[in-house]
């Protein structure tokens, strides 16, 4: 019997990915490359307004600066709305310094935290990742460049699939875009209709239904309609919904915290091994605990089995502390922003998608 899955992707204009870009250019300041700093913030955006809080461990603060970085965020992601507006915004900072206790284990490069972390890898498109992941993010990356909407959108792609696993076709697309009160909404979803079509290719068919702009309208977008915060969009930042997920967020987190170098090694594993054995799909888990070099535990489930045998070689060959990961994709050299825009994997440019590791 077939079935369908579903998952969505949503703009850098978002009010959650606002908060995980702005988060993670103030980390990117507050490390500045130095192995010895430390960063950990959380941004909440409402209506002309952005709050950062969390701890940093740095040379770099600046207040002014941090504002900047804030504002220039906010001013590249395209906002000049009454309601946010990239000028006009009050930014209050709260970051303060890192606790002592927790220095205490990352000063060494121990773990920055306890937690379990996933990686996910499948062949149903060429970067390694599920198609409906995949292609709810083309839908935005689309919609965002040929279409003259606002900065506020969200897809959402359903995938047919036959009953020993493989994608058939698209069933339900779902998308939401800002727009103007000029544009009326039959204007918006036949534009968006097309720009769907052509960018999704034969994934749809004469029988895959369009829901655009659902409610009808959508002029008041960003976070002046909805309040946004780092790190609720963590299905969006992975596979989609089509693996488990640890549960911690990626963005304003310096590398070691292995919530976010974690699972890029999760990743990276996963993707090299269902590369160099052929498996169809494969999840890593890996766990950690706080101020402990070793993982606590390494998970791995390819093609419906527990691989204990690759357990044992991963074990082997790879070293697994927050510091050889970190030098294995060269972390702290990282513009952390770039990761936060449409997702942490599934772009070759990043250094955890690479597929040299049984070379």
């Amino acid at each position: 019997m077939s079935y369908t899955f579903t998952s969505e992707s949503v703009s850098s204009g978002h009010p959650d990915k606002i908060a995980d870009i702005i988060s993670d250019a103030v980390a990117t300041y507050l490390i500045d490359k130095n192995p010895s700093h430390r960063a950990a913030v959380e941004t909440l955006v409402t209506t002309n307004m952005v709050v950062l809080a969390g701890e940093y461990k740095s040379d770099k603060f600046d207040k002014k600066r941090i504002e900047q970085i804030v504002r220039d965020v906010v001013y590249e992601i395209g906002y000049e709305q009454d309601g946010f507006h990239w000028r006009n915004l009050k930014v209050y900072n709260e970051l303060h310094g890192q606790s002592a206790d927790i220095a205490l284990g990352t000063d060494g490069f121990g773990a920055g935290d306890q937690g379990l972390m996933f990686g996910y890898a499948c062949k149903e498109t060429d970067e390694y990742m599920p198609l409906a992941i995949s292609l709810s993010r083309k839908i935005i990356d689309h919609v965002i460049a040929f279409s003259p909407y606002g900065p506020d959108a969200k897809s959402q792609v359903s995938v047919e699939y036959t009953t020993d696993g493989r994608p058939v076709r698209v069933t339900k697309v779902v998308c939401s875009a800002q727009h103007t009160k000029k544009q009326s909404i039959e204007s918006v979803r036949e534009n968006i209709t097309k720009v769907i079509k052509r960018c999704l290719g034969d994934w749809v068919d004469d029988r895959t239904e369009y829901l655009i702009n659902p409610t009808g309208q959508f002029i008041i977008g960003g976070p002046d309609g909805d309040t946004g915060l780092t790190g609720r969009k963590i299905i969006v930042d992975t596979y989609g919904g089509y693996c488990p997920h640890g549960g911690g967020a990626f963005s304003g987190k310096d590398c070691t915290k292995v919530d976010r170098s974690g699972a890029y090694m999760a990743r990276f594993i996963a993707k090299n091994i269902v590369h160099h054995y052929k498996y169809r799909n494969c999840t890593v888990q890996l766990s950690y605990a706080i101020g402990v070099k070793e993982p606590t535990s390494l998970y791995i489930y390819a093609d419906g089995e527990v691989r204990q045998k690759l357990v044992d070689v991963i074990l082997e060959m790879v070293d697994l502390t927050p510091e050889g990961i970190i030098n294995r994709f060269n972390l702290f050299d990282l513009n952390l922003k770039e990761t936060a825009r449409y997702g942490h994997f599934g772009f070759a440019y990043l250094p955890w998608e690479s597929l040299n590791l049984f070379d």
